[in-house]
């Protein structure tokens, strides 16, 4: 195979050759996106696995560490995630069957349940972070006014897609 084979490009070139030529730029675009967020999602799994850590669980704690008081609603986790509650309360009973965090009743509002971080989730946000920060995130694979274009592009195609 030549070093400078797209298979996204070819892919596109036959998305046109049988007849969805219409949709050839949404097709390349999804495609796109979602490889890059499959290369991403492996270089953060070989970073976080020594830690024993998915990247859902370490956002949750992390969102749980940055917050004033390491503990927030569980809908505000939902909502701040972008996930749905199943996908949290899953989390969150994985979480804290580790000893992660913990839940405790929400003290005004019967109804709700508050997610509390501990000291070990503290802790493992921290190292998690330290480990992302190193292997991942300040090697993104784009730099300078190039990502900052991107990061403006993906955040109204969140939006966009958030609409529908």
């Amino acid at each position: 195979m030549a070093e400078n084979f797209d298979p996204i490009r070819e892919a596109r070139r036959q998305w046109e050759a049988h007849g969805y030529a219409e949709a050839a730029d949404g097709m390349t675009l999804t495609t796109s996106i979602m490889r890059s967020q499959q290369l991403l999602m492996a270089r953060i799994d070989r970073a976080l696995r020594p830690l024993k850590l998915t990247f859902a669980r370490y956002e949750l704690l992390t969102l749980l560490r940055f917050s004033s008081h390491g503990e927030l609603p569980m809908s505000v986790v939902s909502r701040r995630l972008q996930v749905h509650p199943t996908s949290t309360t899953n989390a969150v009973d994985r979480l804290e069957r580790a000893g992660l965090v913990k839940r405790i009743p929400h003290p005004e509002d019967g109804r709700s349940t508050i997610v509390q971080l501990t000291k070990a989730g503290r802790e493992l946000s921290l190292a998690a972070t330290d480990a992302l920060n190193r292997e991942v995130f300040t090697h993104p694979g784009i730099e300078g006014e190039r990502m900052d274009l991107l990061l403006q592009l993906l955040a109204e195609h969140r939006t966009a897609l958030a609409e529908d």
